[in-house]
């Protein structure tokens, strides 16, 4: 798990993202949902690499209710996952829950941090070998480190920044990581609440799942086997 250096507070490691451009881009999903997002990147992320925040819904009223007093715009970092997100992989739940929340936060004004590290920070490619491991028996925890990386290499710092460039110091947290919400929290930002995200389970992603809960305590309630 990634911990933030001791030699940098909160604030230091989050100070100097801008937004560098703004566009609305209309979004249709394989299901027919549509909607559109105003798509913003930034200048000065800690990890150089292009991130994206999408507001969605009402966002700027959001901001403003946040701002006075008000409940916290929803938030989620959403890890990119190309097999998951783009070719509709079942080996994992990315997919529906990039979806999911869209449409979730759509219909109360937020953001989506589009987060450009694959396979819990390892990478595509190394993501499909630890794929090769699990086909072997490992889980997804074993696999990554039998690979010589860590359990989940993910560092949120970039996500902290896009948030507080954004204006947004708290956040309801659409997300079943705690591990999302303990990493934000260190890097300045209040998460007011936590929210899980829906239980999309396949036949392919049963096991991945089932280690999330019990492995990184994800809020995920599978149902019992009968």
């Amino acid at each position: 798990m990634f911990e933030a250096p001791e030699a940098l507070d909160a604030t230091e490691m989050t100070a100097k993202a801008t937004i560098r451009r703004q566009v609305t881009v209309p979004l249709r999903f394989p299901d027919g949902y549509a909607t559109s997002a105003r798509v913003m990147t930034f200048d000065g992320l800690a990890d150089g690499k292009e991130h994206l925040a999408l507001g969605l819904g009402d966002w700027q009223r959001a901001l403003t209710k946040s701002a006075a007093g008000g409940r916290a715009p929803l938030v989620r970092p959403h890890s990119e996952c190309l097999t998951g997100d783009v070719f509709g992989s079942q080996r994992c739940d990315c997919g529906p829950q990039l979806r999911e929340a869209v449409e979730r936060i759509a219909e109360q004004g937020g953001f989506l941090l589009y987060l450009r590290q694959e396979g819990r920070g390892i990478g595509l490619y190394a993501k499909l070998d630890a794929y090769a491991l699990q086909d072997d028996g490992l889980d997804t925890y074993e696999a990554n480190v039998a690979l010589g990386r860590g359990e989940d290499e993910r560092d949120y710092t970039a996500a902290a920044q896009m948030l507080l460039a954004l204006g947004v110091d708290r956040v309801r947290l659409l997300s079943n990581n705690p591990d999302k919400a303990k990493q934000l929290e260190g890097l300045g930002i209040d998460v007011t609440q936590r929210i899980p995200t829906g239980v999309h389970l396949s036949a392919a992603n049963v096991r991945y799942l089932s280690v999330k809960a019990s492995h990184t305590a994800h809020t995920i309630e599978l149902p019992l086997a009968e």
